[in-house]
């Protein structure tokens, strides 16, 4: 029997910043559960700062965070009034790395509350942050932030976090923490760590907050199943998501053999065992082509809770995509012409990689942009020779990431997905010669028939469209 207390649809959290503060609102307040994306915040609000917040949404955000001195740092370093002249570049962030500096930990807490801040504000809906596995060296910091602006649901995927539910159990009554991080070459018996200590940060005892609802996002029923046996505290429920969703995917199970495009192809083996995960007992959502009021009565026939959709409401009206690129989308869906690819090489991270192919992004464009890795999100964290981290992404200069040990096949196909997902939200880096950093859309397959949401003629359709068509049918 489904819980009637858990939303049927969760929008899903795609970044960066496609998920929005204002999409997550605006979902939230319809019954559903908006989720924020907390892949890129601290760039997001940065760069928001630097363009002036003329709409005043963030600076009033952050008049509620707790730490006023925190916040005047933040602004004192970023903030332009008015905004920065047109054509001149952003002024960048710190990097994430191990052992951040003052301004890195403050910056991804008070950016992580001024979204989930924003997404609750005006209702009482469910809202959540959606994180990715992957970038390790931010997650304690940008957990703290979500949960003190009332994060109810906690979201991850592109890995397998098992620590995560334990690491909200402490947050949430202010107990320091730490995390393993990934290094490359670490030598037997080395560990690696990621730590933060909320009541060092900020310099009080807080009273303990509520602790949000942990759902991992993996693709089969035996790593729902390994995470229930051997996660650090409590797991909430899971979003099986299947290789029709857009961002990353799970490789294809088994031996991976390819098409005659250069995609992995996914078999029988690859459909998740829903008998398998209804037995666990755990509430769970499907994602991946769920946008039709079919597929929400066949996962709830099948014993899920409902379904997470993503590709529809990422080209909504209140998504956090550039404007153009939506339209451009609805467009070339409305005439059959967009084309979605599954990249095993595109994103530094070794997942397989949903690309648009849309004209005027960095997918199909004939530039060959300059390689630049200014902010960081996915570089790989190795062991140098004497022990200490080091830092590469093969989407960095070649040259560069050859003098850290790297291997030159790493680098191939490999495109900077950190700088284009940040020009799809209309705040790419203006390069020196004056020219803007290329989009690079990713989508779920869904998006060649996201016409389908808007009016006959419309360039636009609605997250309400989104929600009412699903639900009628």
């Amino acid at each position: 029997m489904r819980d009637e207390t858990l939303p049927l649809i969760i929008q899903g959290g795609m970044g960066a910043g496609v998920s929005s503060w204002g999409l997550a609102r605006t979902v939230a307040a319809a019954g559903q559960l908006g989720v924020v994306s907390g892949t890129g915040v601290d760039t997001t609000l940065v760069r928001r700062l630097q363009l002036g917040d003329l709409s005043l949404d963030y600076r009033r955000a952050m008049a509620a965070f707790p730490f006023q001195d925190m916040v005047d740092r933040v602004l004192k370093r970023f903030f332009i009034d008015g905004g920065k002249p047109s054509g001149t570049p952003f002024k960048l962030k710190p990097v994430p790395s191990l052992k951040p500096g003052r301004l890195f930990q403050e910056l991804a807490v008070v950016s992580n509350f001024v979204e989930v801040f924003l997404a609750r504000d005006g209702h009482d809906g469910h809202v959540g942050i959606n994180y990715l596995e992957k970038i390790q060296t931010l997650t304690l910091p940008s957990l703290y932030g979500a949960m003190l602006a009332g994060a109810g649901w906690v979201f991850m995927g592109a890995g397998i976090p098992l620590a995560i539910p334990k690491i909200l159990d402490r947050l949430a009554v202010h107990q320091s923490v730490e995390l393993k991080v990934d290094v490359q070459g670490a030598q037997p018996g080395e560990s690696f760590v990621a730590r933060f200590d909320p009541v060092a940060f900020s310099g009080r005892q807080l009273e303990p907050m509520p602790r949000p609802r942990f759902v991992p996002i993996v693709s089969a029923a035996p790593i729902a199943a390994m995470m229930i046996r051997r996660a650090k505290g409590s797991i909430d429920g899971f979003v099986i998501e299947d290789w029709r969703a857009g961002g990353h995917n799970a490789p294809p199970r088994g031996k991976t053999a390819y098409s005659p495009e250069g995609e992995p192809i996914y078999t029988k083996r690859d459909v998740p065992d829903l008998q398998a995960l209804e037995a666990m007992g755990l509430p769970f959502w499907l994602a991946g082509s769920q946008a039709d009021r079919a597929s929400i009565d066949a996962a709830l026939a099948a014993g899920a809770t409902g379904v997470q959709i993503g590709t529809a409401f990422a080209f909504c009206e209140e998504s956090g995509l550039d404007p153009k690129l939506r339209r451009q989308v609805i467009e070339e869906s409305r005439k059959h012409r967009v084309k979605v690819i599954t990249d095993p090489r595109a994103s530094p991270t070794g997942f397989p990689f949903k690309v648009v192919q849309l004209s005027g992004t960095a997918a199909v464009s004939t530039i060959q942009r300059d390689r630049k890795c200014e902010l960081g999100y996915l570089r790989h964290a190795y062991r140098k020779a004497d022990g200490s981290v080091g830092w590469r992404c093969p989407a960095e200069p070649i040259a560069d990431y050859l003098a850290k040990g790297g291997i030159e096949e790493e680098t191939r196909g490999r495109l900077c997905v950190c700088n284009a997902l940040l020009a799809n939200i209309g705040i790419g880096q203006i390069r020196p010669d004056g020219s803007e950093e290329l989009p690079l859309l990713t989508a779920g397959i869904e998006v060649e028939t996201v016409a389908r949401f808007a009016a006959p003629g419309a360039s636009t359709y609605s997250a309400a469209d989104v929600i009412d068509r699903v639900l009628r049918g």
